[in-house]
C-alpha cells in the first residue's frame, strides 16, 4: 500500500535524524536481531559485522530512501544491485517482515526518548516509518521473485564438485566447477557473479557466503562455471579469536586456495548481478571499453570472450589493465593470444614495476599506473564516440577516481558500470 502525503512529509522530516543516528539505530538493529534469529548470521559477512560495514551499509540506505521516497526511481540502481546480491543469498519474502520489526524497535529504542526528535517518537512517526519499510520491503520482494523466476529450477543453494585449479598468477587461481547433480546450469550474462558458500568449521559451522565473478564466457548448454580468485594476505599469527571477531581477511577466498581441492564440493548460488554486457544489445559499432586492475579482470573476460563469440566479434574493445608486475597480470596468455589474433581488440597493459626481462609489446605495453589521458592519445578511449560503454573493475577508489575522470572528460554516468561488492552503495 502505497504512503499517504502526510506519512511521506514525515520520513523526509526525519530522515536527516535517521541519518545523524543511523549507526546507532543500526548497531542496535543488528544486535537484537541477531540475538533473537541467530540462524540469520549465515547470511551476514562476519567480517563486514565487525568492521561496522554493515551496519553503515544499512544506516546510509535508510536514510538515500528516506530522502528519495518521494522520488524512487532515483534509486533504481542501488535498488536492483541490492536485490541481485539478496537473490545471490536465498533471502525470502517472509524474512522481511522479521527484519521490519527489528529494524522500527531500533528506531524506537534509540529516537523513543524525544531527545533526537525534540519530542517523543509519537505514534505517527512510527506509523509513518512502518508504511515506509514496508512499501521499501515489497518493491524488495517483487523483484527478487523475478529474479528467483528466472531460475525456477534452482531455489536453493546447489553442490558443486571443483573439476580443476589453475593458477593464473602467483596470488590468482581458477576454480572450475560442476554441480553434483548433473542437472543443466542456466543461462548467465557476461559480467555476473556466482555466490559461494562454505561453512566455517572453526566457527562451529557458520556459514559464509562470497561473491565472485564468473570469468568465462557464458555458451549454450554449458557443462560447467569458472571463477577466478585472489589470495589475501594475512597474518600467520590470527587465533580464533581473530577469525571470530572478523579480523581475518579471506575468510573464504583463502580456503579455496588453501584448503578445497580438486575433488571437495562447494555450495553456490544461480548468477547474478546488474553489472554485465550483452553483445546483443548494443549497436555492432558500440565500442566497449574494459578498465580493471588486478583480479578485476575476472569479470572483463567474460565479457570479452562473449563479444568474440558473439554474431559481431569485430566490435571495437579496448582491454585496459593494469598490474603491479607483469607476474601479476590475470589471464596474460589468453589476452595477448586474443588481442593478437583479433585486430579489433586494442590492448593496452599497464605495469607499475617494469621486470628486467619485460618485453614491451609482449608482457606489457605502458610503464606506470593505467592512464586514460594515455588511452584517449592512442585512441582506446573513444571519447568522441557518443555510444561507447566503459565497464569498471578493481578496488572502490580506483573505481570512482576513474569513473569520475571519465565524466570530467564528458562520459555520462549511465554509460559508465562500475563492479561494486561492498556492502551498501556508493
Amino acid at each position: 500500500m502505497a504512503l499517504t502525503a502526510q506519512q511521506t512529509a514525515t520520513v523526509k522530516a526525519t530522515a536527516p535524524v535517521v541519518k545523524q543516528y543511523g549507526s546507532t539505530i543500526t548497531a542496535a538493529f543488528y544486535r537484537n536481531l541477531l540475538a533473537a534469529h541467530p540462524e540469520l548470521k549465515n547470511y551476514f559477512s562476519l567480517r563486514n559485522q565487525q568492521s561496522g560495514a554493515q551496519q553503515a551499509a544499512l544506516a546510509n540506505a535508510v536514510f538515500a530512501y528516506a530522502s528519495y521516497i518521494d522520488d524512487l526511481p532515483k534509486l533504481h540502481h542501488a535498488v536492483e544491485r541490492i536485490a541481485h546480491k539478496h537473490a545471490s543469498l536465498f533471502i525470502k519474502a517472509d524474512q522481511y517482515p522479521i527484519v521490519g520489526k527489528y529494524l522500527i524497535s531500533a528506531i524506537a529504542e534509540v529516537l523513543g526518548d524525544g531527545d533526537a526528535l525534540g519530542d517523543a517518537l509519537t505514534p505517527e512517526i512510527t506509523d509513518a516509518w512502518v508504511a515506509a519499510y514496508n512499501q521499501l520491503a515489497d518493491i524488495f520482494i517483487q523483484r527478487e521473485q523475478q529474479l528467483y523466476n528466472e531460475t525456477a529450477d534452482w531455489q536453493t543453494w546447489r553442490k558443486f564438485i571443483i573439476t580443476n585449479k589453475e593458477a593464473e598468477t602467483e596470488t590468482i587461481v581458477s576454480l572450475y566447477l560442476e554441480p553434483v547433480d548433473g542437472k543443466p546450469l542456466p543461462a548467465f550474462k557476461p559480467g555476473q557473479y556466482v555466490s559461494v558458500q562454505l561453512p566455517i568449521p572453526e566457527l562451529n559451522g557458520l556459514l559464509q557466503s562470497r561473491q565472485y565473478s564468473l570469468s568465462i564466457a557464458p555458451e549454450n548448454n554449458i557443462k560447467q562455471y569458472r571463477v577466478s580468485i585472489k589470495k589475501e594476505s594475512v597474518d600467520e599469527n590470527n587465533t580464533i579469536d581473530d577469525l571470530s571477531a572478523g579480523r581475518v581477511a579471506g575468510i573464504i577466498s583463502n580456503r579455496l586456495h588453501e584448503i578445497c581441492q580438486v575433488g571437495g564440493e562447494v555450495a553456490l548460488s544461480p548468477p547474478r548481478g546488474e553489472f554485465f554486457f550483452e553483445p546483443a544489445t548494443a549497436a555492432p559499432d558500440t565500442p566497449i571499453i574494459l578498465l580493471s586492475i588486478g583480479v578485476g579482470a575476472t569479470p572483463m573476460v567474460s565479457i570479452l570472450d562473449s563479444i568474440l563469440k558473439s554474431s559481431n566479434p569485430s566490435r571495437p574493445v579496448t582491454w585496459a589493465q593494469a598490474a603491479r608486475h607483469s607476474g601479476s597480470l590475470c589471464f596474460r596468455k589468453h589476452i595477448a593470444k586474443r588481442s593478437q589474433d583479433n585486430s579489433s581488440i586494442k590492448r593496452a597493459v599497464f605495469v607499475k614495476n617494469v621486470g628486467k626481462g619485460d618485453k614491451k609489446g609482449i608482457d606489457y605495453d605502458y610503464e606506470g599506473l593505467l592512464s586514460l589521458e594515455k588511452l584517449a592519445e592512442v585512441g582506446a578511449l573513444h571519447l568522441c564516440d557518443k555510444t561507447a560503454k566503459y565497464f569498471i573493475c578493481g578496488p572502490e577508489d580506483w573505481m570512482v577516481e576513474i569513473r569520475d575522470q571519465l565524466v570530467r572528460k564528458g562520459v555520462p554516468l549511465e554509460r559508465v558500470h562500475l563492479e561494486l561488492f561492498r556492502t551498501g552503495d556508493l
